[in-house]
């Protein structure tokens, strides 16, 4: 059995359909099909029900997927610390963000990082879904709101933010200091789509006074919320850190006085990841620079 081997056969289960799985290895289907039957004949199991041009993963092969995957993410933290050895810090960090706080939040840390380390290749990938990220590997740690407790998941408390409503200076309610959380429902709003982090947690806080957000206008890009905002088509509710980095002097902000949303920030990353210096250190200033 071949690493080799493995990492075609996690790719079928994925793709179930040899064709596309090939194609995406980069071989010919025949050759990604006798790797399989080579892996079949080896543990004298079915892998795959093939039923016509479908595949179905058997029994056997959702046990091999299983541990096929924590083999590979071995090798990979394997690779991942022998390789921090030997360059002297260098390499490449993957880092999952929500959108809004890649925007405003994180560039004066990214700046200072880089000024200390200039030889780590830093990337930081923007989603609505940065937990999804963090446990399919595709970064080495996110900043994302907690969450329900994950046996797979480590979590460093990062900061509690307190969300505010925020207006034009022409609004109506540009005079008031405070609202109360009922009276978000008599707004007009414009805000992140349904099923965007900040939206939801903003709904599931007002669903307990009977209602949601109604917004007449929904945008992915907390940028245009603000200039919608600003241009007095609407309120919004977003975090005050937040829009006190935006500094905009068009804008006034409104605290909710009896039971204010708030979210909590995390940084978190698989439990059996490996975290080298330079993953450390990162963590580290990204905790220093919430504070």
């Amino acid at each position: 059995m071949e690493i080799r081997q493995l990492e075609s056969f996690i790719v079928v289960c994925k793709e179930l359909h040899f064709t596309r799985a090939a194609e995406k290895i980069g071989i010919a289907q025949p050759t990604l099909s006798q790797q399989i039957r080579a892996l079949e004949d080896e543990l004298d199991v079915p892998l795959f029900d093939r039923v016509g041009k479908k595949i179905i993963l058997t029994q056997a092969g959702a046990l091999l997927l299983e541990y096929s995957t924590q083999m590979i993410h071995l090798l990979e933290n394997t690779h991942n610390a022998i390789g921090e050895f030997r360059s002297g810090q260098r390499g490449t960090l993957a880092v999952g963000v929500l959108p809004s706080d890649l925007d405003y939040r994180l560039p004066n840390l990214l700046i200072k990082f880089h000024a200390e380390y200039p030889n780590i290749k830093l990337k930081v990938v923007s989603s609505i879904d940065v937990l999804n990220q963090v446990l399919e590997n595709e970064v080495d740690f996110g900043i994302d709101l907690s969450s329900v407790p994950d046996e797979r998941l480590v979590r460093i408390p990062l900061a509690k933010e307190e969300y505010v409503l925020v207006v034009s200076k022409e609004h109506a309610w540009a005079d008031r200091e405070s609202i109360l959380m009922e009276e978000l429902r008599h707004i007009q709003m414009v805000a992140f789509p349904v099923g965007f982090t900040g939206r939801d947690l903003i709904d599931n806080w007002c669903r307990p006074y009977g209602f949601t957000i109604q917004a007449i206008m929904e945008t992915a890009s907390v940028t245009s919320i603000v200039s919608l905002v600003k241009a007095n088509i609407g309120g919004t509710v977003i975090p005050y850190p937040l829009i006190q980095i935006m500094d905009e002097p068009n804008i006034h902000c409104i605290r909710i006085s009896d039971n204010a949303p708030v979210r909590h920030m995390d940084i978190v990353y698989r439990a059996d990841r490996y975290l080298g210096r330079t993953a450390q250190e990162f963590i580290r200033q990204t905790i220093e620079y919430f504070k």
